[in-house]
């Protein structure tokens, strides 16, 4: 799986005006379908307090931030799955990325043309679950054809995996996906070289207008509704109000936006941090006076493996790791003061390392 976001939807629904104002990149947005046809990437940086509340306490002559992958993919239509508009392609693209944001039109504007010419995001979340539910289900049937001749020629593996392929098959003809199925532990290491697309986490992004902003309109709640049955997450986000404030230059000044607009948190901040947890990715920190810089580790990652992240010789020559989480530096404000109160522990191979660490790794190359 990868590890970024693959932005998704109809044409037209806002994605570009969204991957815009995430990368403060401009990708290409126009008012006519099919205007993304090659996925565009950025890499975004993530919004988090804690970076700059370190840095106060530890001051660096460099603040870095983590970051994770987007990538704008283009509009699909109905019949995608059997090569309508750029079907072919969008499947190839959506296969690659490891979460999917689903955005979905949520306002009404006669200026913006719908490719259905009708706003109704019920229809147009079918319109895309149904073509990769029968993208998937081409992939599972082609691959029952080989597997029933494997069981036939008393292969034990092709057994094995016989009757995950009828059921996910009936599920699919069914135009769920197969993220709604429970499989076991080791029905999941069967199927996950199927590299199916709905066995993929969604989240539901709403482009709303203002006037949803503070109250969800019939859309939003249309959404949510269908997000609710599904287990999926929704974020709102005003993609004409996040391109205004991608426009300004400091973050004083987005901060003062934001403000007037009566919103603590801009939607693109609730997304990316969205993305980031449901790819399983979380944040350790290393701190010292050339920089203050977050790292990104994946959740369940050992000390050795959080070390490896910053370079490949950390994590072959490991010995110990000195931490301390950053909410013991906010409490106390200095390290010294951490070790005063017994707060900076070692830690081996074994440590299971937490979101918000503060890390120094000990190592011998």
């Amino acid at each position: 799986m990868g590890l970024n976001c693959g932005i998704v939807g109809l044409p037209n629904v806002g994605k570009s005006t969204i991957f815009s104002a995430l990368t403060s990149a401009p990708a290409e947005a126009a008012n006519y379908p099919f205007c993304t046809i090659d996925p565009n990437v950025g890499i975004v940086d993530i919004p988090d307090k804690r970076l700059k509340m370190i840095a106060e306490c530890i001051p660096p002559q460099k603040l870095i931030p983590a970051s994770v992958e987007f990538v704008d993919i283009a509009g699909l239509v109905r019949g995608a799955s059997k090569g309508e508009g750029l079907g072919n392609k969008f499947l190839a693209n959506i296969r690659e990325v490891g979460v999917i944001i689903h955005v979905v039109r949520c306002f009404e504007d006669p200026d913006v043309i719908h490719v259905e010419n009708k706003i109704d995001p019920a229809s147009d979340i079918e319109t895309i679950n149904l073509e990769l539910a029968l993208a998937d289900l081409d992939t599972i049937e082609k691959r029952l054809q080989k597997t029933v001749k494997l069981v036939r020629a008393n292969d034990a593996e092709a057994k094995k995996l016989l009757p995950i392929l009828e059921k996910l098959k009936e599920t699919l003809d069914g135009g769920k996906p197969a993220r709604s199925l429970d499989f076991t532990d080791i029905e999941m290491e069967l199927v996950k070289p199927l590299h199916l697309i709905t066995m993929k986490k969604v989240l539901y992004v709403c482009n709303i207008d203002e006037s949803a902003l503070h109250e969800d309109n019939k859309y939003v709640l249309m959404v949510k509704e269908i997000a609710d049955k599904e287990g999926a997450r929704v974020v709102k986000i005003c993609g004409q109000l996040e391109a205004e404030i991608a426009e300004l230059e400091t973050d004083e000044e987005k901060e003062e936006f934001l403000k007037d607009a009566g919103l603590e948190e801009s939607g693109l901040s609730h997304l990316i941090h969205e993305g980031y947890a449901m790819l399983g990715l979380r944040t350790y920190f290393t701190a010292g006076e050339i920089e203050v810089r977050a790292w990104t580790f994946k959740d369940g990652d050992k000390a050795p493996q959080a070390a490896g992240v910053i370079h490949t010789d950390f994590e072959k020559g490991f010995i110990k790791a000195e931490v301390y989480h950053c909410n013991d530096l906010f409490e106390l404000k200095t390290e010294a003061n951490i070790k005063s109160k017994g707060k900076l522990r070692i830690e081996g191979k074994e440590y299971v390392v937490k979101d918000g660490d503060v890390m120094h790794f000990r190592f011998n190359v």
